[in-house]
């Protein structure tokens, strides 16, 4: 397995954990709009690495784990990496857009570089197939659609410390730096290029409507 991956997966269970056990910590680099406007901006990167449970933690190193392979496969560790931090990056700056104004929000996890390793990945192998709870078959294309949908609930939600703008920002990284590393896709793989951009289209739609 790449080191590269084990490596990013370590420093999510190590700063996530220190974080479980330690609320000054969890706080001090959580994503919060007010402290990041007073210029705390290491919040954008570092939140990326705190999860709000085990729960959350786990189900973002296992999605990481089952898709960082086909990216690393075709694309090579560097671009990995690439595409893993440039979309964890991506969705802090989407979620600063989303949330500029409300001082107050606080976000934490790993999703938005993971749903842009996911996004990455179906590009790549679209007829890539998952075993859901490891029985139930699903194309992977229809995981990260859905994936996205229930983001949206969760910022509609609201009730949780789940950074789910994060996943659409991590999800538009993810998607525009694998095109522009493998631009042969749009013609490649067309349809799923436009699959994979409708609930990108929905969200900002919804936010133009103000159903957000």
């Amino acid at each position: 397995m790449n080191t590269v991956l084990i490596a990013i997966i370590v420093v999510n269970v190590l700063i996530s954990y220190k974080g479980f056990n330690d609320l000054s910590f969890f706080r001090k680099y959580e994503f919060h709009v007010g402290s990041i406007r007073a210029g705390e901006q290491i919040r954008m990167l570092s939140s990326g690495f705190l999860h709000a449970d085990m729960t959350h933690l786990i189900f973002n190193m296992l999605t990481l784990w089952f898709f960082a392979p086909v990216v690393i496969s075709y694309l090579g560790a560097f671009s990995f990496g690439l595409i893993y931090f440039g979309s964890l990056i991506f969705g802090s700056l989407l979620t600063m857009v989303f949330h500029k104004n409300d001082y107050g929000y606080r976000a934490v996890g790993a999703s938005g570089a993971v749903t842009g390793v996911l996004y990455s990945a179906i590009l790549l192998q679209p007829d890539m197939m998952l075993g859901i709870f490891f029985i139930i078959p699903m194309p992977a294309y229809i995981f990260g659609i859905l994936y996205l949908l229930y983001s949206i609930y969760g910022m509609k939600a609201k009730n949780d410390n789940i950074g789910h703008t994060a996943h659409f920002g991590g999800a538009v990284g993810g998607y525009l730096i694998t095109l522009l590393k493998e631009p042969t896709l749009l013609v490649d793989h067309t349809l799923m290029v436009i699959l994979l951009a409708i609930p990108i289209v929905i969200l900002f739609m919804m936010e133009k409507m103000g159903k957000l």
